[in-house]
């Protein structure tokens, strides 16, 4: 039998408790009644059902809504009703359908002069590129900047016929510098297009494999393609177009830099024949 509780124990016991929380800081009540503790088990319970509701209820509106907006019809209206490159810039800036900017620290979209006669389109920005938002500018850019001054190209002159534009298809550093797929690319075509027709270069220059399936429409890699010619279809018009070699890949496989030089004389050809 267990024996009864001595009240003024019990009650001594209390103000000791009591004392204690004075002593911690405790002097004042948090509430002016006494909380019920038997019923603080049901409250998760409650708010999971509250919430399980609210998420049906979304889901019903927006079916009610309709299916969301295709990424790539909205990559074509901004990118067709952008009419120059500053408002191209602007309009990828507000376009949210590429998952890659949630990733990404800056959008990187273009470097050097838009007025040059080349324009090197790349793959996608790597983590130098990421921070400083400016394509070509980690180790695979300094190389980028010798193969082009071989040919008497620099990124920063002002002369058309000796500067050069510089971007990617990708606009957006992917995680671990993956290559991005052909979904990825689709949904952010539409502004390299229309990017290639703002700034009507004369020659494109495609260096890597993903530019040159996308606006090439390479069937093989690029170790079998590079070297090729052919037509970037532009808005302004088609724009003839060479595949490299990617400088990152360069850097792996320095013995491919003897193939890279035979495309940039090929594309120094192709400049003075269309002079």
């Amino acid at each position: 039998m267990v024996d009864a509780i001595d009240d003024s124990q019990l009650r001594a016991d209390m103000l000791a408790a009591l004392a204690w929380q004075v002593e911690l800081g405790a002097d004042e009540a948090i509430a002016d009644a006494p909380t019920d503790r038997t019923q603080l088990t049901r409250a998760p319970k409650a708010a999971a059902a509250a919430k399980r509701q609210d998420r049906a209820q979304d889901q019903a509106q927006d079916h009610d809504t309709g299916p969301a907006e295709d990424p790539v019809r909205a990559a074509n209206d901004l990118a067709a009703n952008a009419q120059s490159i500053e408002q191209l810039r602007d309009a990828l800036l507000g376009y949210d359908g590429s998952p890659l900017k949630t990733g990404a620290r800056n959008t990187v979209f273009a470097d050097g002069n838009p007025a040059a006669e080349v324009m090197v389109i790349g793959e996608a920005p790597g983590r130098d590129e990421d921070r400083e938002g400016k394509p070509f500018v980690g180790r695979s850019g300094q190389l980028l900047d010798r193969m082009l001054a071989a040919i008497g190209l620099n990124r920063a002159s002002e002369d058309p016929a000796t500067s050069a534009y510089i971007t990617n298809v990708i606009f957006y550093r992917p995680l671990e510098n993956r290559t991005p797929d052909d979904a990825e690319v689709q949904k952010l075509l539409p502004f390299t297009l229309r990017h290639i027709a703002l700034a009507q270069p004369k020659v494109v220059l495609c260096v890597g494999n993903v530019p040159a399936k996308h606006l090439m429409q390479a069937k093989t890699g690029i170790t079998r393609f590079r070297g090729s010619w052919s037509d970037v279809p532009s808005a302004s018009g088609s724009v003839p177009a060479l595949a490299t070699f990617h400088p990152a890949y360069l850097l792996r496989q320095p013995d491919a830099k003897r193939f890279a030089w035979r495309d940039l004389i090929s594309l120094r050809e192709k400049l003075e024949s269309l002079q």
